[in-house]
């Protein structure tokens, strides 16, 4: 069974994730032996397997979107409208309830946008982490959004690094909570011990709804739009 190994040495337990792309990742504590990872992971194998094969996990790609007047655009849980118009509109129009974009940048239009999300995430993003961050108590050296790990939702770095992905923002607020306190309480907690979800409980008393929102549109979240 082909796996990946990220190590880390405030970890003190083996955890397991299979990520929505299939690949199975062991995050291990630092030094732990090569032998003893292969060991636990075959115990484990059933477990893996049903999770790779899990259909439920990884159903069908939605259909992308089309930059025409008329589509819709994800974003903090709500559907706004995309007009195309005539007028002379650089780079993307945003009223807080629809998009414009100017019929000659429709050919830019993917572009335009990630570009717009990535830095509109930024804006409701960090502010998030770092009242968040206050009361739990952490620190962490920066706040990122990023357009590299498509089938993450966030990490936190052994650094105090947190990265979040820009496609989060078209969730609605209450799962976009819930990622951001996700990572920073492992500032606190490496694993997902009972430990962890208290803390995170605490801060995101329904974080449970959260992760069935995630579980079941995530996918939607994927594509790009």
């Amino acid at each position: 069974m082909l796996y990946e190994i990220e190590y880390s040495n405030r970890r003190k337990t083996i955890g397991i994730v299979v990520e929505r792309d299939r690949r199975v990742i062991v995050k291990a504590p630092e030094g732990l032996a090569a032998s003893r990872i292969q060991e636990i992971v075959e115990k484990k194998k059933k477990w893996i397997e049903e999770k790779v094969n899990d259909t439920y996990k990884y159903p069908t790609e939605p259909t992308k979107k089309e930059f025409v007047s008329g589509e819709s655009m994800m974003l903090m849980g709500r559907n706004c409208s995309l007009l195309v118009v005539d007028e002379n509109i650089r780079g993307i129009q945003y009223d807080g309830f629809s998009f414009r974009i100017s019929k000659n940048n429709q050919g830019r239009a993917h572009e335009l946008f990630v570009a717009w999300y990535k830095k509109y995430a930024l804006t409701k993003i960090e502010p998030m982490a770092k009242s968040y961050a206050q009361k739990l108590g952490v620190n962490y050296n920066s706040c990122s959004v990023t357009d590299t790990m498509k089938y993450r939702w966030g990490a936190c770095t052994p650094k105090g690094n947190v990265y979040f992905n820009w496609r989060i923002i078209k969730a609605p607020i209450f799962v976009i909570e819930y990622l951001i306190v996700h990572e920073l309480a492992h500032l606190r907690v490496s694993d997902h011990s009972s430990e962890f979800w208290n803390i995170v409980s605490i801060q995101i008393p329904s974080y449970e709804n959260a992760k069935i929102w995630l579980r079941d549109n995530g996918n939607v979240l994927e594509v790009d739009f």
